[in-house]
């Protein structure tokens, strides 16, 4: 008999998904997202939207909303990514100079800015004036000798060790996951990968205010990488205000990805480079619509940092030039203590890199001075070349000369700063503190392909009929122009650590305003891609996601092992039955149990243990939540309440309890293979799919189950690697 009187007056049980209830469709930290899932819940949710629409007025204008909605995030966000890059780059220029010393008229203007706005800076000491004193001479007041080259040397690492204190106090007490660059975990999240509060606003303002800390503290690292963090920060907040991306988490990682473009572009001030290192380095899922999204979001954020103006020259780009022609630790014993570490390295960069003037200033300013080109105006010692006082050439046409003092003493000391950048970098990057790896890496290539370039130039001066200078480079030409090799050293440096090429190639040029050097730029970031690969097929970026045991597939990878399903599936031989639900047998305490005793993240369910034949999957988070609200909200379920995920209920005695329907709970279309299906098929379908588990079936049976976890292992494993390092679901 069906148990009739316990049902509702209308004769039909609720089915507790008709209407929703907190937290129901969402995920639990450190677990993917199914893709497909969102998709459709996206496309359902269009679907009522655009039925609504024919209905009224208002409901017409709330479908206009939604439509336009996603536009109105890319605004904000490209607005408060440019605002705060803006922002960062102007209190980075005025910490950086207060190492060093104090402008008298308004102490929060850097050396630049003081220098300004007095009347008495000359063109030959344009660095120097009345307003900017070093602290020697605000303390002692002495500005030469050994007494204040002591003084002005223990302040500037006293300030180095105040601003990492206080960066690293502030990441570990407040947001722990402000710390590093950022790019691999936003790698991770946008392929689908929850990282609760990794994008939360706590992050966002700790990672901002800890980027100014540690770039003016000296340390080798950049901005740059942190600074896409920042921007998706801004994505996650404003995409949570709309509910057209707050519910749904596929939508939101389109936002994401448009904000990681916005990112790039204020990093550099590179819109178009920021939309291609979004679409070719960190984004998973990159619809047209995104494409162009990502663009308007970049083009605002752009915008909004040259209105800011932080560089005082009216330009988006870093180092703009106008020519006339794996190492990352996982553990160490010092790493364990986290702040000391950061305290020791910061000392250590300090003590350093203040006697050489290519480490003491910013990396940023080291790399524009490296990039730029020997003019007769330039003041540098890399321009230190002796001059033929016979010579009547145009000053945008001086010719190859022989170098001078100041140029040989460059060289040297540029060859103590790579060594010294390359080894403290290895050290820098990993430690519990915002690190980007742009910057240093571009300082370390900028370092070597200038001295490169300089020595070329002095061998095509002084042996010019050699027979590679002699059809090129006639005596009295301008043939060698050595800011050029270092612009393309910082490309290749940064293609072999990051494996990016075409969006490189992109910001090198958007970064520089070389655009006529793009050819070079693209054989740089070509070879120095093949050279990397060499060693490894890992950039920076994948290697930190393997180190942390992410669940990432990454599209690069190639599987060519001849497995099958079968090989991957679980359960294996030996190993206990799969856990399985059945469509209208089992009891609330039944399911209870199984949910307590293991920890799946969902269940298939079958019509019965006998036949085994597959009807759909159940995530366990919705079981959960489902079964709590019924029994909150439905009289009558109980402990021995039978659950059945059929339209019609179950037979039952007279005397049973009410029945619990949980059909829509259900998901009628889980994704199938046969035990036979290659693994190479099914590793392009979860690349391409973006699936969480995958169900194996022979003629409607169900076999097993392999999840997106069983397949890294089973990749890690063909590999010869460890396949317990895949640690998250």
């Amino acid at each position: 008999m069906v148990n009739t009187g316990a049902m509702s007056g209308s004769g039909n049980l609720m089915d507790f998904l008709d209407e929703p209830f907190p937290d129901v469709g969402t995920y639990e930290d450190f677990h993917t997202i199914d893709w497909l899932r969102e998709k459709s819940r996206d496309t359902d949710r269009h679907r009522k939207i655009t039925s609504k629409s024919k209905e009224s007025i208002w409901e017409f204008i709330k479908g206009l909303l939604d439509a336009w909605s996603g536009w109105v995030v890319m605004l904000l966000i490209g607005l408060l990514a440019g605002t705060l890059a803006g922002v960062i780059d102007l209190a980075v220029d005025w910490m950086t100079d207060l190492k060093e010393g104090v402008c008298l008229s308004a102490f929060w203007y850097s050396h630049e800015q003081c220098c300004w706005t007095s009347n008495e800076t000359t063109f030959e000491d344009r660095d120097k004036c009345p307003l900017w004193q070093k602290w020697s001479e605000l303390l002692v007041n002495q500005s030469e000798g050994a007494s204040a080259y002591i003084l002005n040397y223990l302040m500037y690492i006293l300030w180095a060790l105040l601003f990492a204190f206080l960066a690293v106090s502030l990441v570990r007490v407040f947001a722990p996951y402000a710390c590093g660059s950022g790019i691999p975990e936003i790698k991770t999240i946008l392929s689908g990968f929850i990282i609760r509060g990794y994008l939360g606003k706590w992050t966002l303002l700790i990672k901002t205010v800890t980027l100014v800390l540690v770039v003016s503290s000296g340390l080798s690292l950049g901005k740059e990488g942190p600074l896409v963090h920042v921007a998706c920060c801004c994505g996650n907040f404003f995409s949570s205000l709309f509910s057209k991306y707050s519910k749904n988490e596929g939508k939101r990682r389109e936002v994401l990805s448009a904000a990681a473009a916005a990112g790039v572009s204020v990093a550099f001030g590179a819109p178009i480079g920021g939309v291609l290192f979004s679409l070719e380095e960190v984004s998973y899922y990159f619809p047209l619509k995104t494409l162009w999204r990502s663009f308007f979001a970049a083009l605002v954020a752009a915008f909004t940092l040259r209105s800011i103006n932080p560089f005082g020259n009216s330009r988006l780009v870093l180092f703009y030039v106008e020519y006339h022609t794996p190492w990352r630790r996982k553990t160490t014993k010092l790493g364990k203590y986290p702040v000391l570490e950061v305290i020791v390295v910061t000392a250590i960069t300090a003590i350093i890199a203040y006697p050489n003037p290519y480490t003491r200033r910013s990396t940023s300013e080291l790399i524009s001075e490296l990039f730029n080109d020997c003019g007769a105006l330039e003041s540098s010692q890399l321009c230190d070349y002796i001059n033929d006082p016979n010579m009547t050439r145009p000053v945008d046409d001086i010719p190859d000369r022989p170098a001078g003092f100041g140029v040989y003493t460059a060289m040297w000391q540029l060859a103590l700063a790579l060594i010294f950048k390359i080894v403290i970098t290895i050290f820098t990057f990993g430690m519990k503190i915002p690190s980007g790896l742009f910057i240093p890496s571009m300082a370390v290539g900028a370092m070597a392909g200038r001295m490169v370039g300089i020595g070329v130039e002095q061998l095509a001066y002084h042996h010019h009929d050699w027979i590679i200078f002699r059809n090129w480079c006639r005596p009295g030409a301008d043939c060698v122009t050595p800011g050029l090799y270092a612009m393309v050293g910082a490309a290749a440096c940064l293609g072999g650590v990051t494996r990016m090429t075409v969006s490189l190639v992109v910001i090198m040029f958007e970064l520089t305003g070389g655009l006529e050097y793009i050819v070079p730029l693209m054989a740089a970031a070509v070879t120095s891609k093949w050279v990397a690969d060499a060693f490894g097929k890992e950039g920076i970026y994948e290697a930190h996601i393997h180190l942390n045991g992410y669940p990432f597939l990454d599209v690069k990878d190639e599987f060519t092992h001849r497995t099958l399903a079968t090989d991957v599936m679980r359960p294996r031989r030996g190993e206990p039955p799969l856990s399985v639900l059945t469509q209208d047998s089992m009891t609330v305490e039944d399911v209870e149990t199984l949910i307590k005793e293991t920890d799946y993240n969902g269940f298939p369910v079958v019509v019965s243990r006998d036949s085994e034949r597959l009807i759909g999957f159940a995530q366990r988070r919705e079981l959960i939540l489902a079964i709590k609200n019924a029994r909150q909200r439905q009289e009558g379920i109980v402990s021995n309440s039978i659950m059945y995920f059929t339209e019609e209920p179950p037979e039952l005695p007279a005397n049973s309890p009410q029945p619990l329907k949980l059909r829509r709970v259900l998901n009628l279309s889980p994704f199938t293979v046969t035990d036979h299906t290659p693994m190479e098929t099914v590793v392009d379908i979860f690349r391409k799919l973006g699936l969480r588990q995958c169900l194996v079936t022979r003629s409607g049976r169900l076999l097993g189950i392999i999840t997106k976890k069983d397949v890294l292992r089973h990749m890690a494993q063909m590999a010869n690697q460890d396949p317990e390092s895949i640690m998250f679901n």
